[in-house]
């Protein structure tokens, strides 16, 4: 580490949990981030300012005038840009010694069983259950951690998937792939800008807990937030035996998180 990352990074370096060991991790780490909206936004900048070498984005949206309200990575100049490039220019403006990889792509199968197998940590920013599960499957077969994040009107709520860990569940272990419900989204309800805010820093603050090796980390756990209240409440989580995607992969490498 030079003496600028030394000085750019020193505020993290500082700290006794973190230290220089912490943050050449971070600095040597690749992370995969779904979603370039209103989660996404806070977790692509975090990550850019901490300094996260790698740092991989994928969304298939443009910018419209309607995001401008929650999505701080864009601005009304980027409206019409694609969300991932609208966001990479603003983490270059961060810090221009990461690399940045965008895809204007929609998270498929295929491309998430590339991405997420060369991935450190996964951060699950979308806005749809079908995605969601399609990036829970892709780190359940990688064994890769993911940090999962939603929100919508004045409520959000995040955990952090680890099957590496034996006794962590997958998503699909909470939200089963089968389970029938409406799902909602911002169009149609709304949602407070604030909330996408707390919830995606969370989601950075997780990542690179997990990236730096200082924990814990959510495993286990539901983070619920409140935004009319402006409270958390925490909901203790086990893994399903039955889940039809991680209860054929039982056996992983115990992992402390």
């Amino acid at each position: 580490m030079n003496d600028h990352q030394l000085l750019r990074y020193s505020r993290h370096i500082l700290l006794e949990e973190f230290g220089i060991d912490g943050q050449a991790r971070v600095s040597a780490g690749r992370v995969l981030v779904i979603g370039a909206g209103g989660l996404g936004s806070p977790v692509a900048l975090y990550l850019a300012a901490a300094g996260v070498g790698h740092i991989v984005l994928v969304d298939d949206d443009e910018v419209d005038l309607t995001n401008l309200q929650r999505q701080v990575a864009h601005t009304h100049a980027r409206v019409g840009l694609p969300k991932v490039e609208s966001a990479a220019q603003a983490m270059r403006d961060i810090n221009s010694d990461i690399a940045i990889e965008t895809h204007a792509l929609r998270a498929d199968e295929a491309l998430l069983s590339r991405l997420v197998a060369e991935a450190d940590v996964v951060v699950d920013c979308c806005d749809n259950f079908a995605t969601r599960q399609a990036v829970n499957r892709a780190c359940v077969a990688h064994a890769k951690p993911l940090v999962a994040g939603a929100a919508i009107r004045f409520d959000g709520q995040l955990s952090v998937y680890d099957t590496r860990d034996a006794a962590s569940p997958c998503y699909a272990c909470l939200f089963p792939p089968d389970a029938s419900f409406e799902e909602t989204r911002c169009a149609v309800l709304g949602v407070f800008g604030p909330v996408v805010g707390t919830i995606g820093t969370l989601q950075a603050s997780e990542a690179l807990k997990l990236l730096a090796g200082i924990g814990p980390s959510l495993a286990g756990r539901l983070l619920m937030f409140d935004g009319r209240s402006t409270s958390f409440d925490t909901l203790r989580v086990a893994r399903d035996p039955h889940c039809s995607v991680c209860a054929q992969r039982a056996t992983f490498p115990s992992t402390p998180v």
